[in-house]
């Protein structure tokens, strides 16, 4: 039988353990290693959620990560226009990062409460929170630096412009209205099918990329 877990348990003991590890997991760099036990924070959950604790583990949990993603926000708003793409996509990946073991971890929880009590999902939940609280802060000073970084080949890696690009898509996928040539690169059919009276018009757009290529030291 399960001892009885008080609410007063629950802040002094259960949730510290989880708020420490979702610290630990929000933090982490890609490829760290974090010394928490996952089979004792899955088993913590279970408990709390079993003992009827799940209200409040949901609101903890959203509270901290809600400030987690404030803290993130004001920080990309101090960088300084040369790095806010990267650090942007940093702060994106490190997140997305994150919820791959979050999410796992508080399966009983969505299971048992978030999902027959909410009509809802954690993962789609936690996505929203980065959409709310840093993508949507920051798309408009972040949209005009990718099409200038678009039209200067090699001031970002393909890879960091892809990952932004399919990242935002994701979090909202209207936003493709903002840039949709730009969307289009990374994006399937996202744009309407070529017509054929526009084919000059692509046709002079390939041209106008060879060139830059070529004066940027690459031969065909």
């Amino acid at each position: 039988v399960m001892n009885v877990i008080t609410i007063e348990d629950y802040k002094s003991t259960y949730w510290p353990k989880l708020d420490s590890a979702i610290d630990q997991l929000l933090t982490q760099s890609p490829g760290d290693y974090i010394p928490i036990s996952y089979e004792q924070i899955y088993s913590c959950v279970y408990k709390c959620v079993c003992q009827q604790h799940s209200e409040q583990m949901y609101s903890d949990l959203i509270k901290k990560i809600t400030n987690h993603l404030e803290r993130v926000s004001k920080e990309l708003q101090a960088s300084p226009p040369d790095l806010y793409i990267e650090r942007f996509n940093i702060a994106l990946g490190q997140y997305m990062g994150a919820l791959q073991s979050i999410v796992p971890l508080f399966i009983y929880m969505n299971k048992f409460y978030i999902e027959t009590k909410l009509n809802r999902d954690l993962k789609d939940d936690l996505i929203k929170l980065f959409t709310e609280h840093v993508a949507e802060k920051h798309i408009c000073n972040l949209m005009p630096l990718l099409l200038e970084a678009q039209s200067t080949p090699f001031q970002i890696t393909p890879s960091t412009m892809a990952n932004i690009v399919k990242g935002l898509y994701t979090l909202r996928p209207e936003w493709v209205q903002m840039a949709p040539a730009l969307f289009s690169k990374f994006i399937p059919n996202v744009l309407p099918p070529a017509v054929e009276s526009e084919l000059q018009e692509y046709a002079a757009q390939d041209q106008k990329l060879q060139r830059e290529l070529i004066q940027n030291g690459f031969t065909r």
